[in-house]
């Protein structure tokens, strides 16, 4: 007779630490799994402090085997989500699990049954706790660690999604580049016409004035993004928050903003691949995490351009290649050698294109599911 799975939410500290901590062990063996850091996932999921969940619930659950715990799930209601796009939608993220059917199909069970009961009509995810956190199930290219602020996961938990009634609802790309393989010619003809076209400014983030920058980020985001697929409007709270949590790491010249008669249009983020430091540390920060990060944080080569937005008046005035070319020559500068631009809608054609005029090539796939009840 198998042995039964049993599924608890997490209702105690030891609970959610044993939860934060179960990846260690499932990936245990995979050289391409990048450690989280413990103290970022704790404050991912502090109700208390995160200002998502002013707006969101969560309920945690974890599954036992045997007395061992051998899966996590997390089921997500965001109200704002469901205000925006008038929508009874629920969430699931955080999920990780044996590579056995029964033990996922018992864990989509509790998310699932705690999602009707609020009312719900679908299941959507992962997402980690939202769309503007980490989201998305790798289902190609195992092959390679994830850049900072992407998922990655093993290659049978599609199956595993699937087995349950999980189905493709959009797919996220990213895209890869290096400067061995980008074509200058063609983006520095645009940026060439644009240029006597607009009188545009480009100028970093001002670390000085970051509150200041941060309000134009806030100013220029809700327009740029509004059409997107799954997009939720940032709160003010989310977004200092979000800012906050990035700033030990922005790069000032790979935070652009771009002024037209002194008019906010545009702003681009490109981030240090910080898991590449991540990786040597295992989540851990004390007693020598942090010399660790120091040191091979000198040594990254690689950034993720992990924001661009432009407003609607200006989406087709070329000004997203002009970003690329002044990221590009920029990294490069400061010895990056090699980028990911993620993530990218399946559908947003005109970013794809310009991506593709430029040299860039899809790389790795990541899949949002649904289930509707």
């Amino acid at each position: 007779m198998p042995e039964s799975i049993i599924v608890k939410p997490v209702s105690s500290k030891v609970d959610k630490r044993k939860f934060i901590l179960l990846p260690w062990d499932i990936y245990k063996d995979d050289s391409n799994w990048v450690a989280p850091l413990i103290m970022d996932q704790k404050k991912l999921l502090d109700t208390n402090k995160n200002p998502f969940y002013q707006h969101a619930q969560i309920q945690c659950f974890l599954a036992y085997k045997s007395n061992e715990i051998v899966g996590r799930i997390a089921a997500i209601i965001n109200d704002n989500h469901n205000n925006f796009h008038q929508e009874n939608t629920g969430f699931f993220g955080f999920f990780e699990s044996r590579n056995d059917p029964n033990i996922s199909k018992a864990l989509f069970e509790a998310a699932e049954s705690w999602i009707r009961e609020k009312g719900m009509v679908r299941m959507r995810g992962p997402v980690n706790p939202s769309i503007n956190d980490t989201c998305g199930l790798l289902v190609d290219a195992f092959d390679s660690p994830p850049v900072v602020m992407m998922t990655y996961n093993p290659s049978y938990y599609s199956q595993l999604f699937e087995s349950f009634g999980l189905q493709k609802s959009k797919d996220l790309l990213a895209y890869y580049l290096s400067k061995t393989n980008i074509e200058l010619g063609k983006i520095k003809r645009v940026v060439s016409i644009i240029k006597k076209k607009y009188n545009i400014e480009l100028r970093s983030i001002d670390m000085k004035h970051f509150k200041r920058d941060v309000n134009i980020v806030k100013d220029v985001y809700n327009e740029a993004w509004e059409k997107n697929w799954g997009f939720v409007p940032m709160t003010d709270a989310e977004m200092d928050h979000m800012a906050k949590e990035l700033k030990p790491i922005i790069i000032p010249e790979l935070a652009l903003f771009a002024f037209i008669n002194d008019q906010p249009v545009g702003f681009s983020l490109s981030l240090p691949d910080l898991n590449q430091a991540l990786a040597k540390i295992n989540g851990r920060l004390i007693p020598f995490g942090l010399p660790k990060i120091l040191w091979y944080s000198r040594k990254i080569d690689m950034i993720r351009v992990i924001i661009l937005g432009i407003r609607k008046k200006f989406r087709k005035s070329g000004i997203d290649s002009l970003f690329y070319l002044e990221t590009y020559s920029r990294g490069v500068n400061i010895g990056m050698s090699r980028g990911e631009f993620s993530w990218i809608l399946e559908d947003n054609y005109p970013m794809r294109h310009t991506l593709e005029k430029i040299g860039s090539k899809i790389y790795k796939t990541y899949r949002i599911f649904d289930k509707e009840f």
